[in-house]
């Protein structure tokens, strides 16, 4: 066995630890005059802390006697609130289930076609351009516009070519609500919208940012286009969105409305349908007898010959 190198412990020079236990008695002194001085602090301290505890708990009693009757109205008011709030969630819900049952979403579709296709008729009797006539002039006065001329409808552009069309695509639209055959009707009405929109980009617009002979007789004079012009796009472009979604939409989504359930759950209505839900009984013995087939019996098991 090979022995370990022993280690010296190091011990305190006696210097040091004469030092340490000269200053243990008077450590031990320091801190028992703080602990005396602290324990006469907290027996001063304590009367007056015990008055004012005293004083916060009348006060506090009388404030919760006085405010009582306000967080009482509070809390009822608070409670009336939240009933009030959860009878008009019950209205909704029964407000919109029973919109949901009539403005189905084919409905919605049809009354979208209707909307456009009167939009573009009415469109038709609105003022769509005019010439301003030295605009430049008029750019820095905000109270001051310039005047105006050569202002037309917009069926004018087209001879109102425009006001039968919307007429076809309401009728259309009316049929679809009666019949219900959407895929046809829907391409024709998609169609109109295509051409209404047509007729305004290639005709309308050309014709409303023409000054013509105005030009030549005034100076500054600008083509302007009006809200009537914008409003035909609109009826067309939602002419377009309700034939497509009239040919796209399928059949179930298009009529599918919320129907609320309307069988009460009362112990009756319980009762019956474990009633209907109730197993049949099986048959009687006799019956299966009947139901059963005989056997078939060979000659050497048959029925003794009658004697004559």
């Amino acid at each position: 066995m090979i022995a370990a190198a022993r280690r010296r412990i190091r011990t305190v020079p006696s210097r040091v630890s004469k030092r340490l236990r000269g200053a243990a008695p008077g450590a031990v002194a320091t801190t028992r005059r703080v602990d005396r001085a602290a324990n006469r602090l907290l027996q001063r301290a304590w009367p007056v802390l015990a008055r004012a505890g005293r004083r916060a708990r009348a006060i506090g009693g009388r404030l919760g006697r006085r405010l009582r009757p306000v967080g009482v109205l509070l809390f009822r008011s608070l409670g009336v609130i939240e009933r009030r709030l959860l009878r008009a969630r019950d209205l909704t819900i029964r407000v919109a289930t029973r919109a949901s049952a009539v403005l189905t979403p084919e409905r919605a579709i049809c009354v979208t076609i209707l909307a456009s296709a009167a939009c573009l008729i009415v469109s038709q009797f609105i003022d769509y351009r005019a010439v301003q006539i030295g605009q430049a002039g008029y750019a820095g006065l905000p109270a001051a516009s310039a005047p105006t001329v050569s202002v037309e409808t917009a069926g004018q552009a087209h001879s109102y070519l425009l006001v039968p069309v919307g007429v076809f695509a309401a009728a259309l639209a009316l049929i679809v609500l009666r019949n219900g055959r959407r895929r046809g009707l829907g391409r024709v009405v998609f169609a109109l919208g295509l051409l209404s929109l047509a007729v305004i980009l290639l005709i309308d617009l050309p014709a409303g940012l023409d000054t013509g002979a105005q030009a030549s007789r005034f100076s500054g004079a600008k083509a302007i286009l009006y809200d009537g012009f914008y409003a035909q796009i609109a009826a067309a472009a939602g002419l377009m969105l309700g034939g497509a979604l009239l040919v796209l939409a399928p059949r179930a989504a298009a009529r599918y409305h919320a129907r609320p359930c309307r069988t009460r759950t009362s112990s009756f209505a319980r009762a019956a349908s474990g009633l209907r839900r109730r197993r049949r009984r099986r048959a009687s013995s006799r019956a299966k007898g009947a139901r059963r087939a005989s056997r078939r019996r060979n000659g050497a098991v048959s029925a003794p010959a009658s004697q004559r």
